[in-house]
């Protein structure tokens, strides 16, 4: 770095470069943070006595010294150059504004820093010139000022980098408090500047994010560093903030569910505490699967919340703050994230990589990313013989994850400065959740499309309250969820669905059944891909009538419970728990 940053030095820096440092430094903070076992297993042994032992303890308190600076001089630094890459960003975004600024009125801004006059007006009228001239000097003069600021702001920025850098470099940075490794990121500083931004004064997307916005670079950077366990959930934070939380708080969640565990273990299992040691089991090789997933390349943690019968997680493909088209699926019955995040992961990459394609194919420029979100507890099998309860017969658990899906919707367009192209996607029991989700209003989603639906909630695609004619449907064949019409009747009925192809066409293959909706190859993931894509014209339209649409049609205008509606879903409890054993 230089000692006095000039004005080309500034158009030079590469806010990107400084966000891959960033990320480097991370994975070694998390790689030194690992070794805690390695260090501990190091130890003397007890009952090792002598000259010898003596030397080994002193020499391992020395190492055990040495890695706890180390990790808090990883930690210090790797915040100072996320403080550095978002003051980075700023500025370079004030160099274009200033640089447009200057050409609108004829000047340049020179690698200096100094404003030339390049292209003086012509043929000023005599009695306009003194006005004319008065202005550009006004402007010029305004330029001046505003470089100024623009390199104070950066050397600002450059020294206090090096002072990071500099005090790391001579061990300077005390490890903070407590005896593992991880405890010696949270310095005195960090720890400082994250409790001095305290938390948003409610969890809702739109608070989570006025907050996070009104977070000095600093408070940022040391709550990235060290991030409470509920950052990661907060709907509102933008996405990259919540991948690093949740991924931090892997270890912590996996270390509680195993005390869980074995506190219930100790003394004799009782049936209902058998019922609870079963639901951790679950939840443990969720977070196995969890981890395994976002293993894979380009993938953000955006959901890990351990709360509950069952693990709700969301899985990105993709980087959702800058992707220009973001598509959130929601799944349904049996659905949990043991069993079925791996294979829907695969799905989602598929469904990113085709909706990229059709852009293409359309000379359309963006970026695309996919979320598969299970940030609710979908019904399970077992529950399906309680109609009245929380089961796929019932739809409390469809409001209940309506009500967080909308959040996590709003919390996408919340956390960016510009809004993407949102679409919602829906299948099975997952479509009512994300027909309730929607009916919550004020989620700005632009497109929304559900499949082997049972039902949106609704009767009225009003109250869905997407744009007009952007609600689509797909129905394949022999797929009787697509005609169940328990909740809010079948969709199939409903005006001002449009509806698209499963069928063969050019486009690809044809899917029958419930469950390949999204397979490669077929004309149903091109069709929702074209709309995930923002090219819905590329899209194949068609209906195809499955054997409830030949049926004479009655709306389920009557509440849940009822006896021909409960009569009608009771028939088919049994059908639908074929379909997805």
């Amino acid at each position: 770095m230089s000692e006095v940053v000039s004005y080309a030095d500034v158009r030079r820096w590469k806010p990107e470069q400084l966000d891959a440092v960033h990320g480097e430094l991370g994975n070694r903070r998390d790689d030194l943070v690992n070794l805690q076992d390695e260090l501990d297993g190091a130890r003397n042994p007890d009952g090792w006595t002598g000259d010898a032992a003596q030397r080994s303890a002193a020499e391992h308190r020395e190492l055990v010294d040495r890695m706890r600076s180390l990790v808090a001089e990883v930690a210090t630094v790797r915040a100072a150059v996320a403080t550095a890459a978002d003051e980075v960003t700023a500025i370079k975004r004030r160099v274009e504004m200033a640089d447009r600024e200057a050409e609108a009125h004829g000047f340049q801004i020179t690698e200096e820093g100094g404003v030339r006059d390049v292209t003086p007006p012509e043929d000023v009228p005599t009695g306009e010139a003194e006005q004319v001239r008065a202005q550009r000097l006004r402007v010029r003069d305004e330029l001046v000022q505003e470089i100024e600021k623009i390199l104070d702001q950066a050397e600002s920025t450059d020294a206090a980098l090096a002072k990071a850098l500099n005090a790391a470099d001579e061990d300077q940075i005390e490890p903070g408090k407590g005896s593992s490794l991880a405890d010696a990121a949270k310095t005195g500083e960090l720890s400082a500047l994250a409790a001095s931004a305290g938390q948003p004064p409610h969890n809702t997307a739109q608070a989570n994010a006025a907050w996070w916005k009104s977070l000095s670079h600093e408070q940022r950077a040391a709550l990235q560093e060290n991030p409470p366990a509920w950052l990661g959930n907060r709907d509102g934070i933008p996405a990259v903030v919540r991948d690093s939380a949740n991924r931090v708080n892997l270890d912590d969640t996996r270390s509680r569910l195993r005390s869980e565990r074995n506190r219930l273990a100790q003394g004799g299992i009782s049936d209902d505490e058998q019922e609870k040691a079963d639901q951790v089991d679950a939840k443990l090789k969720g977070l196995d699967a969890v981890e395994d997933t976002i293993a894979r390349d380009n993938r953000q943690l955006l959901v890990l919340d351990a709360s509950g019968e069952r693990l709700k997680t969301a899985v990105a493909v993709g980087n959702v703050d800058t992707a220009d088209h973001v598509s959130v699926f929601t799944p349904g019955f049996t659905t949990t994230a043991q069993d079925s995040l791996k294979g829907a992961d695969a799905e989602t990459q598929e469904l990113v990589a085709e909706s990229q394609r059709e852009m293409m194919r359309s000379g359309e420029d963006g970026e695309v990313a996919g979320v598969f979100w299970l940030g609710y507890e979908a019904p399970q099998s077992s529950e399906t013989a309680d109609v009245t309860g929380d089961s796929v017969a019932s739809s409390e658990s469809a409001k209940a994850g309506g009500e967080k899906l909308n959040e996590f919707y709003k919390g996408i367009n919340s956390s960016r400065d510009t809004d993407p192209h949102l679409t919602a996607i829906g299948h099975s029991y997952g479509s009512t959740t994300t027909g309730y989700a929607l009916q919550g209003g004020g989620h700005g989603v632009d497109d929304a499309i559900i499949y082997g639906s049972p039902g949106v909630g609704t009767n009225d695609i009003e109250d869905l309250h997407v744009p007009e004619g952007h609600t689509y449907r797909l129905e394949a064949k022999n797929d009787p969820v697509a005609d169940f019409a328990r909740f809010g009747g079948d969709p199939s009925h409903m005006d001002g669905f449009t509806d698209l192809s499963t069928e063969k066409s050019g486009e690809g293959v044809q899917v029958t059944g419930h469950s390949d909706y999204l397979q490669p190859d077929t004309t149903s993931q091109h069709n929702i891909a074209s709309v995930v894509g923002g090219v819905p014209e590329n899209a194949v339209e068609g209906k195809t009538n499955g054997v409830g649409d030949g049926l004479s049609y009655v709306p389920h205008q009557v509440q849940e419970g009822a006896s021909a509606v409960t009569d009608w879903g009771s028939d088919r409890i049994s059908d639908v728990k074929d379909l997805f054993s």
